[in-house]
């Protein structure tokens, strides 16, 4: 009984310790001198050890390249946004999608299931070619 007792106020006490916590990113993504639409884009809550991590919201960019991406997680720790975009652009024929991340600064994430601010990432022009970008093949 005593055991019982114990299990119980231990899932209710890391259930209560579990924050819920907001981000939200916004911006406009070129191609050249020309908008990025359809570009799929990805907010994650990137996580360290063995909890994996959590795509908190995706999408496309719309036919101007303007996205906007709001999610929330709850987490014992700090969670740590990561803004993801797969694109072609300036990739002729090779196989899979550019991949580049970006992080997303911790002012930015709020208390409770809405984002309090949005980070404004700008315009970013895709045929750049960004420190550690990567390819996604699937």
């Amino acid at each position: 009984m005593k055991f019982s007792f114990l299990l119980l106020c231990a899932i209710f006490g890391c259930a209560v310790a579990m924050r819920q916590q907001a981000v939200a990113v916004s911006g406009k993504l070129l191609c050249g001198s020309k908008p990025a639409s359809g570009v799929k884009v990805k907010l994650w809550d990137e996580d360290d050890g063995p909890d994996p991590d959590d795509v908190l919201d995706e999408g496309f960019t719309n036919n101007d390249g303007t996205f906007r991406l709001e999610g929330s997680e709850r987490e014992l720790t700090n969670i740590d946004p990561v803004f993801k975009v797969y694109h072609d652009c300036d990739d002729g024929i090779i196989p899979g999608q550019r991949k580049v991340k970006f992080r997303i600064p911790s002012s930015y994430i709020s208390a409770g299931g809405r984002a309090q601010k949005t980070f404004e990432i700008g315009v970013l022009n895709l045929e750049t070619i960004f420190p550690k970008e990567e390819r996604d093949l699937l």
